[in-house]
């Protein structure tokens, strides 16, 4: 940010004080009110000033008087000298020509102006509300205010503005936009730092794992979806995420982002945040992401032989929502949203979009995480052994509120054998049995089969061939810019040794070639174990792992 000063004028009640606090807040600024500088200056001069409103329009007109309004500018100039370089500088507020004309001689091109106004009628009502909260005592009526000679005048600032906001027809919200868009604090669109892991199969492809070695290289975790997906992370022992970012411990300087597509099972995520030391001012989760009722896992519990699902009730709580925009039918619990739950409160402070926009704005590196896999999309994937959301690339940028043109990278992360959760839970591709693996590999079957139990049902995945058309279809529907190649060990056990690409077996290196040919996208990291120092990276992209 380069060193700017906002000078703002305009009549009392007209929204300066409310201005000049959001931008400080907002954009780490320094808020200077003319009425702290007239206090020091009587402190100094050894005069009395009381602090209310008619003694100090008294005062400050004794002071221009006396020196032709410079007095703001000696006031503010150590303050102002001591930040010069870098910085923002809110001044509250300026009330004739002179004071500002002073700045603007000292200053130059760093001060920009901004006046405020509303009519009449307005500016007397806001008066009347401000009287018992205002930090000086106010006078009676609106009337005696605008009588001071120079509140009477405020007006000839108006054409000397460099911005005039009229807030009876902006909201306060609007004001500050309108302004930081003035000031140039408004995060570019264009600039593209949000990187996307997404799933290239049916989900289990080893994101978890893939997140929690990246996660350094952020500022920002989002994570979208519902518990029905389970990360594992490569800690000890390992810890499983359904609901905070798999990055969350690998990390810790990480803020914390859920997004307000997701679905949450408040009672999880508590467990999770406990589990994680996280502290409040970590992790935001938007007021608007939707919660699972007891009732939409009971209802779920048939799609569990139907389908192979999970049985979390993220479907049925998403139905919910839908349904819930008017009256409910009969059986159907009332919507309740994460900003209505008195235990996440200290979370639900603020939206995504308001998080991220700031994250933005400080050029910070954002990962976002996408949970199961693209052939699990209700829209891509094989219906009805689908779930209830996109989880495509598309569908995780909607669920968190970015926009496809703030991405940078898309990791997709693909499994070298393709599974499915236990049960029936739809087709496969050249379907076989851990057996197999087992044998190609050189692995212990009892060890695979230890590991490729669901991480959330903890049912007995099943397993497939290598699924080369699907590969394809999923590159190009996410826009594949890097492949995360998953469980390198299962394609020969000698792999587990592998820290670097030319230690991979040759069937192994040729065949991450053929997936490169195939995809059209190249393979830069992949994983040989899972293990905190199991992947390797190719990428020529990284980022400082500070």
């Amino acid at each position: 940010m380069t060193f700017t000063i906002v000078v703002l004028s305009g009549p009392v009640s007209s929204g300066k004080s409310t201005l000049a606090e959001r931008l400080a807040d907002r954009y780490g600024g320094v808020h200077l009110r003319t009425r702290e500088l007239m206090a020091a200056h009587a402190q100094a001069s050894g005069d009395t000033l009381m602090m209310d409103r008619a003694s100090l329009q008294r005062y400050g007109e004794r002071l221009d008087r006396q020196t032709n309004g410079r007095w703001v500018v000696d006031g503010l100039a150590p303050t102002i000298t001591r930040l010069r370089g870098s910085g923002l500088v809110i001044i509250d507020a300026v009330r004739i020509p002179a004071q500002l004309e002073a700045l603007r001689e000292a200053f130059g091109r760093d001060v920009l102006h901004v006046h405020l106004g509303a009519p009449r009628e307005v500016l007397d009502a806001r008066y009347q509300d401000r009287r018992s909260t205002s930090p000086v005592t106010e006078l009676r009526s609106y009337e005696e205010v605008a009588s001071d000679p120079t509140e009477a005048n405020i007006g000839v600032l108006e054409a000397e503005a460099d911005q005039v906001i009229n807030t009876q027809r902006s909201t306060a919200d609007d004001v500050e936009v309108r302004c930081a868009a003035s000031l140039g604090l408004l995060p570019r669109l264009g600039e593209r730092l949000v990187d996307v892991i997404i799933g290239g199969g049916y989900g289990s492809e080893g994101k978890g794992n893939v997140a929690f070695y990246l996660a350094p290289e952020y500022d920002v975790l989002v994570r979208v979806g519902g518990p029905n997906a389970g990360h594992i992370v490569p800690l000890d022992p390992p810890y499983t995420h359904r609901l905070l970012p798999s990055g969350t411990q690998a990390n810790e300087r990480a803020q914390l982002v859920i997004g307000p597509g997701a679905v949450i099972n408040v009672e999880q995520l508590l467990s999770e945040i406990a589990d994680s030391q996280v502290e409040v001012d970590r992790l935001s989760i938007d007021p608007q992401a939707m919660v699972i009722e007891e009732e939409d896992r009971i209802a779920e519990r048939k799609l569990r032989e139907d389908i192979g699902s999970t049985g979390q009730g993220v479907g049925y709580a998403t139905a919910r929502r839908i349904i819930g925009r008017g009256r409910l039918p009969d059986g159907f619990a009332e919507v309740r949203l994460a900003g209505t739950i008195p235990s996440l409160a200290p979370y639900t402070r603020r939206r995504t979009v308001d998080v991220l926009s700031d994250a933005f704005a400080q050029g910070k590196r954002v990962l976002l995480e996408g949970t199961q896999g693209t052939a699990l999309s209700l829209y891509h994937g094989t219906y009805p052994w689908v779930t209830s959301r996109d989880t495509t690339v598309a569908g995780c940028l909607a669920e968190a509120g970015i926009a496809p043109r703030r991405v940078r990278q898309v990791i997709m992360v693909v499994r070298t054998y393709p599974i499915r959760v236990g049960g029936d839970s739809g087709p496969m591709s050249q379907e076989l049995d851990w057996e197999h693996v087992a044998d190609r590999s050189g692995l212990d079957l009892g060890a695979i089969l230890e590991t490729e139990k669901g991480s959330v049902s903890r049912n007995q995945r099943r397993v497939a061939e290598f699924d080369w058309t699907q590969l394809r279809q999923a590159a190009e529907i996410n826009g594949a810019t890097d492949i995360a190649l998953t469980f390198a060990d299962y394609l020969d056990a000698e792999n587990d040794k592998a820290r670097r690409f030319d230690q991979l077996t040759e069937e192994t290196i040729r065949s991450i070639e053929e997936i490169e040919r195939v995809s059209g996208t190249p393979v830069t990291l992949i994983s040989t174990r899972f293990h905190e120092r199991s992947i390797i990276d190719r990428r020529s992209w990284r980022r400082s792992r500070r």
